[in-house]
């Protein structure tokens, strides 16, 4: 199954909508982000990411 990433909140998931945002996502995204502990994560902090998981740095 093809990876993809929200539009809004960058995620990485494999559905076509945003299990967060309830958005749709796209195909079209570039970098691979992992985040452990969003709190002691001074680049998930600056990226505004609460949550752990897989993100995307770029969503077109």
């Amino acid at each position: 199954m093809v990876t993809k990433a929200c539009t809004r909140c960058h995620r990485l998931l494999e559905e076509d909508r945003c299990a967060i945002c309830n958005l749709a996502t796209s195909k079209n995204w570039s970098g691979f982000l992992i985040i452990v502990d969003p709190d002691e994560s001074p680049i998930a902090q600056e990226l505004q990411i609460t949550l752990p998981g897989e993100y995307a740095l770029r969503v077109r």
